[in-house]
């Protein structure tokens, strides 16, 4: 349970009744993984202190693309969060940092394994003052054989497989689009924060919840990973190609391609239909899942050439009526217009005035406890003066504006 005389009041304003609602975060994480974990944790109703070193999130400077000269890369992951600049190597500051951890419900941090025991910051530490505290640590290779190894996303998808699945069969592996492993890592890391949570609750224990890139990316990998693991086989690039299904990739149509997916075989019937081709799905070569899989050479030219005589729109059209899943390739802002037009609201204004700053709705929609939009991402030690007052001042008063 959270102590309500610990607790901070939301950035600049009350707090809004969220489902994490009196819970402390001490963030001592920076770039992707944990920054969106604290994010998540923040728009749910936890209080957030991100605290810095004084040369910044590196994020802060990973422009272009940049908004009023701020990173967009930073501003997408920290909304909602306190900003305090300790710098651990000072003897004062080291002692802020372990009076945050002790008032807090949780630690995240990221850096190297075993990096925070050096500053006495690191988890046996902290339970040492607060035996409660759920204490999250993100690597990229987990704390063993891998703790030496710098954990960046791309290398993770190098040398988990990813990059082996991704691209054209014939051509040289792609890393995805996205930092998709950070991301996880950052959603795995939520999820431990908090089971641990619900663990403290009823028994009152804190614990040490542990996450790391590689781990995630076998875990994330799900049917390619259980191909090896429990088929024995090795998975290998298939382009845009589905090694179970088809069709579950791009068709294409008169003006460019379209997503086509018969994921059954009731599916793959109404599909046949819409096309004009009914035949087709009384033919044996075609009639199950795993006869289309294996027959998927005769069968592709046989879509393609009935996909030829409309458009993209025209085949979105025509296919959702006949309840056939289907989709154009859109960039990101045509997928922000699709979310808008399925009044999705996808994107919300998080603060006032000057300082308003575009972001994208958290995506967990609750009928009681809404996420919140308080606060836009810090500047850069913006709450020193009011996270080190409240630090100074005994446990036992309320928060900073007491």
């Amino acid at each position: 349970m959270a102590r309500a005389s610990t607790a901070l009041p939301e950035p600049g304003r009350a707090a809004t009744g969220g489902a994490l609602e009196g819970l402390l975060v001490a963030d001592f994480s920076r770039v992707l993984a944990g920054p969106f974990a604290t994010q998540q944790l923040a728009d749910l109703g936890a209080t957030v202190v991100k605290v810095e070193s004084p040369a910044g999130d590196e994020t802060r400077s990973w422009a272009p693309p940049e908004r009023d000269g701020v990173s967009t890369y930073y501003l997408g992951i920290n909304r909602n969060k306190y900003d305090v600049v300790l710098d651990f190597r000072d003897e004062d500051d080291r002692a802020a940092a372990l009076e945050l951890a002790s008032r807090a419900d949780v630690v995240i941090e990221n850096f190297k394994p075993g990096g925070l025991a050096k500053f006495g910051l690191d988890h046996d530490s902290v339970a040492a003052v607060n035996p409660g505290i759920v204490y999250a640590s993100i690597s990229g290779f987990g704390s063993a054989g891998g703790a030496s190894l710098p954990g960046y996303d791309l290398i993770v998808q190098a040398m988990s497989g990813l990059m082996s699945l991704t691209g054209d069969p014939d051509g040289p592996a792609y890393r995805s689009g996205v930092s998709v492993f950070d991301v996880m890592t950052g959603m795995q890391a939520t999820i431990g924060i908090l089971a641990a949570l619900d663990h403290r609750s009823r028994t009152g224990e804190g614990q040490h919840v542990e996450v790391n890139l590689l781990s995630t990316a076998l875990a994330a990998m799900a049917n390619h990973s259980s191909t090896y693991v429990a088929g024995g086989s090795v998975p290998f690039r298939m382009g845009n190609a589905h090694p179970s299904l088809f069709p579950y990739e791009p068709l294409p149509a008169s003006d460019g391609e379209i997503i086509v997916v018969a994921a059954n075989d009731g599916q793959f019937r109404r599909l046949a239909e819409a096309l004009g081709l009914p035949e087709l799905a009384e033919d044996e070569r075609f009639a199950r899942t795993e006869d289309r899989n294996r027959n998927r050479g005769e069968l592709r030219p046989l879509l393609v050439e009935a996909l030829a005589a409309h458009t993209i729109g025209e085949w979105f059209d025509l296919l959702t009526e006949a309840g056939i899943a289907c989709g154009p390739i859109n960039t990101i802002d045509g997928g922000v217009a699709l979310a808008e037009r399925l009044g999705l609201e996808p994107v919300v204004s998080v603060g006032d005035g000057d300082r308003a700053v575009p972001m994208i709705r958290n995506p967990i929609r609750f009928s009681r406890t809404p996420a919140r939009y308080d606060s836009p991402p810090p500047a850069l030690g913006e709450h020193d003066t009011l996270i080190r007052g409240w630090l100074a001042r005994p446990i036992a008063q309320e928060g900073p504006h007491a």
